[in-house]
């Protein structure tokens, strides 16, 4: 019989020595998620293991995070107040502002990202300010605010940062930005391919940034387009992006292998919380294997091509790497 693929498998060492894809605590970025008071850590019900946190708890985490070899963090901010322009992230003061200055200043070994919205900081839920007269969000008055939300994030220290409200020109206008405040070598990670998708529910739930109205259809990308996808990470790398991301992962892998194949840019997955909530709440119903479900994932996601993966499970599959 013909046995050749067999003969490698039968051994563990081999099967370790022919693996393809590996998997590291270095891929994966972590995202926190910042509202102001002290003492306060309170868990998604929606998301468990998922907490909303003060700064000083926050810096407690990201000491965690480091004893398990966890060096990357992106921030998302929950103010007290909201308004139609999201001006707590407009502010120097604002959470994200002042979560970034206590990280740097406990952890300056911690790699801090910034997501760059204001989905969570305006009191209609939208990405930006909104042309009521479309009942969708103003494109160009946008990205001037979200140039002046990028130096406000520069400014306090923030390592990168990273557009998430997919306007048109958003890369371009932030690379200017940045550049004429002597910000230039302050990288910028698109979400260059960002879906309008059914899978960030529980994010909504975490951020408290559920739409008032409508939804996010006329500016995130339709789940159906591949052809548009592929172009929309194309035009990111063309205005400057530095890192390139897919949004959700698991549904879209072949978005995935499909940008990894026109980008030699290191290429993101955001598995979003929808993924992340029905691993959990399968696993806690004694459904599948967690761990082994959850590995499984984070092969899939790499095997696709990803280069970084920012994920709620993160801390789990660096305990299971040690």
């Amino acid at each position: 019989m013909f046995q050749r693929y067999r003969r490698t498998r039968l051994n563990p060492h081999l099967r370790s020595l022919v693996r393809e894809t590996h998997i590291s605590v270095n891929d994966f970025i972590y995202p926190l998620f910042i509202r102001s008071g002290e003492g306060i850590k309170s868990e998604v019900a929606s998301m468990p293991g998922v907490y909303q946190m003060s700064i000083d708890t926050m810096i407690d985490e990201c000491t965690l995070l480091k004893s398990l070899g966890i060096y990357s963090v992106i921030l998302f901010g929950i103010p007290d107040v909201k308004d139609s322009i999201g001006s707590d992230s407009l502010c120097e003061h604002g959470i994200i502002a002042s979560a970034v200055r206590a990280l740097k200043q406990e952890h300056p070994d911690m790699f801090v990202v910034t997501d760059l919205c204001f989905c969570e900081y305006t009191d209609h839920g939208h990405c930006g300010i909104i042309d009521h007269e479309h009942e969708t969000v103003n494109n160009d008055a946008t990205l001037k605010i979200s140039a002046d939300q990028a130096i406000i994030h520069a400014k306090a220290g923030a390592d990168m940062v990273a557009p998430s409200g997919m306007m048109d020109g958003i890369i371009e206008t932030l690379r200017s930005a940045l550049d004429q405040q002597a910000y230039e070598n302050l990288p910028i990670m698109a979400y260059s391919t960002k879906f309008a998708s059914g899978y960030y529910g529980p994010f909504r739930d975490v951020a408290e940034s559920v739409p008032s109205f409508g939804d996010r259809s006329t500016y995130q990308m339709d789940p159906a387009n591949r052809r548009e996808a592929i172009a929309e990470s194309v035009a990111d790398e063309a205005q400057g992006a530095d890192i390139l991301m897919v949004k959700p992962a698991l549904a879209y892998l072949d978005i995935v292998r499909d940008i990894r194949n026109n980008t030699s840019l290191p290429l993101a997955v955001y598995n979003v919380s929808g993924e992340y909530a029905m691993l959990k709440h399968a696993g806690n119903a004694g459904l599948i294997d967690y761990d082994r479900v959850m590995m499984e994932t984070m092969l899939g996601f790499k095997r696709a091509g990803a280069d970084i993966i920012i994920s709620y499970h993160a801390k789990e599959v660096a305990r299971l790497l040690a």
